[in-house]
């Protein structure tokens, strides 16, 4: 089962396409049909599949959030990190911290419009870390 480790930085909140990375640890892994799974070693950081023609989505995505998950809001009590820690760790717990994908033909199976995202967020530069793993359907 292959699997790969990758990092990235960060340049705060935000969105970061990622397809490609994912996409060619599918294609070194040689499975013709199967399963990629993509995961995120962060609680403060997640991952999506998002509209990958139009970067207004993503930019509307993260003004929704503002508003549902405002810095500072007083009723948080863990702030160790300063006023965008318990929002970070909400918006995580909000739009995941995995997926799974299909792999077909070598190749991940997304829809024409989909693209796979890092979505920081903290305020600031932050190392990230997503684990890639690639299962080989085992029917044939």
């Amino acid at each position: 089962m292959p699997q790969k480790l990758l990092s990235f930085a960060t340049g705060g909140r935000g969105t970061m396409d990622i397809t490609g990375d994912v996409a060619a640890v599918v294609a070194d892994a040689g499975v013709a049909t199967g399963l990629c799974h993509v995961f995120c070693r962060h609680t403060s950081a997640s991952l999506m599949i998002c509209e990958n023609a139009d970067p207004d989505v993503r930019a509307d995505l993260e003004r929704w959030l503002a508003d549902a998950v405002p810095d500072g809001d007083p009723r948080y009590v863990h702030q160790s990190e300063g006023p965008d820690d318990m929002p970070a760790h909400i918006r995580s717990i909000l739009t995941g911290m995995s997926l799974m994908l299909p792999v077909t033909d070598g190749r991940l199976n997304l829809g024409t419009w989909q693209g796979v995202y890092l979505y920081e967020h903290r305020a600031g530069r932050h190392d990230r870390q997503i684990v890639v793993t690639v299962t080989r359907d085992q029917a044939g």
